[in-house]
């Protein structure tokens, strides 16, 4: 049994299609195959069944890929001690970041982290939470950069920042002229949100209270916060958005963005890590990147009379 046999089985439970497993291994689908196939003739089972398209693991097959995850983690371990006894900051770094975050830290982020830290990778997917905490414990991902608390026993919380969150308004809505808004001056109707699955989505009906009305009517759902905002532009209506995608606004733009009124409305932002992850000086690295790029009074937030929004 070799580590490069248990990355094979990985790689072929990841993808469930052996050509495509051997790609992402950069080897021939015949070698891959040849290596599985030794591996399971040396332990006396079948790890995958093969008359099943996609191709799934058997039984003891999900086992014995569950227990290869964890020795080929063991093994980066291994590979980073070596590297951080050398001082040297290097190797890839997975991250999984929320669609509500990305747009707006990533191109900042990168450059920052590509000119301290040349010799680091960053691997970046973009998901939602739930499928950012499954890749962490599936020890596809390093970390996480999602919005906290989870109230998950399994993952450690890293507190960022804490980022406001502002009422954006059409030019036609009733309440363009406001200089501050109450939650309950919000009509469901003309809100636009973000489809189901987001934690953005949850955070800002807790945070109307649309869950108690009997009378909302979502027009229309997005996964993009981009896309909310130009629908507010081109309608009467109304959303809610993060601090981060407010500062990008234009003068114009800017006088449409409205304040909740105190005590001010917040969500956590967090780097999140599985409970056994390996690569602390490397995701020191990151959250020392990510508070050099983000304004300094977000750190502060945490200070001043706000109310914490959470699922």
């Amino acid at each position: 049994m070799t580590l490069v046999q248990l990355e094979y089985i990985v790689a072929l439970d990841d993808l469930r299609h052996f050509a495509l497993a051997a790609e992402s291994c950069f080897v021939t689908q015949p070698t891959l195959s040849m290596q599985i196939q030794k591996l399971e003739e040396e332990l006396g089972v079948k790890i995958f069944d093969r008359t099943k398209q996609p191709v799934i693991p058997t039984d003891v097959g999900a086992d014995i890929v569950a227990q290869a995850r964890r020795v080929l983690h063991e093994a980066r371990m291994i590979r980073q001690l070596i590297s951080e006894h050398k001082g040297i900051l290097s190797g890839e770094l997975h991250i999984g970041i929320i669609p509500t975050l990305a747009p707006y830290l990533l191109p900042p982020l990168y450059r920052y982290m590509r000119e301290k830290y040349p010799q680091l990778n960053l691997v970046v997917r973009e998901a939602i939470t739930e499928e950012v905490l499954r890749e962490l414990r599936n020890n596809r991902l390093d970390c996480g950069i999602v919005v906290t608390p989870l109230n998950d026993p399994t993952i450690r919380e890293h507190v960022l920042f804490y980022e406001e969150l502002f009422v954006y308004v059409s030019r036609k809505n009733a309440l363009v002229d406001k200089k501050y808004v109450l939650a309950d001056e919000i009509d469901p109707r003309q809100l636009w949100l973000l489809e189901e699955g987001h934690c953005f989505r949850s955070q800002v009906l807790n945070l109307c209270e649309l869950q108690k009305s009997t009378d909302v009517s979502f027009r229309y759902e997005t996964g993009n916060i981009e896309t909310l905002k130009r629908m507010v532009d081109k309608s009467d209506g109304i959303t809610i958005l993060p601090e981060l995608a407010v500062m990008e606004f234009g003068k114009s733009q800017r006088k449409l963005v409205k304040r909740l009124r105190s005590p001010t409305p917040a969500r956590e932002v967090s780097i999140v890590t599985h409970r056994d992850y390996i690569k602390d000086k490397l995701i020191q690295a990151l959250r020392e990147g990510i508070l050099n790029i983000i304004p300094s009074r977000m750190q502060k937030l945490r200070d001043k009379k706000v109310v914490e929004i959470t699922y």
